[in-house]
């Protein structure tokens, strides 16, 4: 396993009436951010904010490249940026549900005390594969064939690779101390957006080559 501290490139926020960062998304334009009661997309090359939508978002967002999933405590919402509409629902597994990431025409799924990363049917919510870890498991993103995640446990967060078959842990980025990592989105290149938890800020980490 390749260990090595994260390469923090940009901070961006508190962000004004954000009092908790929960999941990130990246709509190739804009980073969302879902703060328990509103959906927000700011610019992260400017750090502005540009739209917001008020729906309940406590945990992961996605973004499958038309529509944003949101889970919203025992549900997942499928919501129209532009409108703010909640198009479908599908059930969320049981568990504690954190992250929530869109790739391979499936959602997948963090469950933070779980330990685990559910692969989830879009249309309906079954789990279609189980992968474990053996770390809290807060947000879930995937770029270029390579599954991450973040961890937040023991007041120690980190950013990992991991194989998507095994759970075998392949890279590991430490975050600094007392820098959490609750939210995690790719954008799709050499970019990591954490989101911060109650920090209300979200980090732009390095993705290693």
């Amino acid at each position: 396993m390749n260990r090595s501290a994260a390469e923090v490139l940009n901070e961006f926020g508190p962000f004004p009436g954000v009092e908790h960062v929960h999941g990130v998304t990246y709509d190739g334009r804009h980073v969302w951010l879902a703060t328990g009661r509103t959906l927000g997309a700011f610019d992260p090359e400017t750090g502005k904010p540009q739209h917001s939508i008020e729906t309940e978002a406590d945990a992961g967002t996605a973004f499958d490249g038309q529509y944003l999933f949101q889970l919203a405590e025992d549900r997942i919402h499928k919501i129209e940026p532009a409108s703010g509409n909640i198009l479908a629902t599908i059930p969320a597994p049981p568990g504690s549900n954190s992250g929530l990431a869109w790739a391979e025409g499936s959602l997948w799924l963090g469950q933070y005390r779980d330990r685990k990363i559910h692969q989830l049917d879009p249309d309906s919510g079954a789990i279609l594969r189980t992968i474990e870890s053996n770390r809290f498991v807060t947000g879930v993103t995937w770029v270029d064939g390579e599954l991450w995640h973040g961890t937040w446990e023991d007041d120690g967060s980190d950013l990992r690779q991991i194989d998507p078959v095994t759970g075998k842990v392949l890279q590991l980025l430490e975050m600094p101390q007392g820098t959490g990592v609750s939210g995690l989105e790719s954008d799709g290149a050499d970019r990591f957006f954490c989101g911060g938890g109650a920090s209300g800020k979200l980090r732009v980490v390095r993705r290693p080559r």
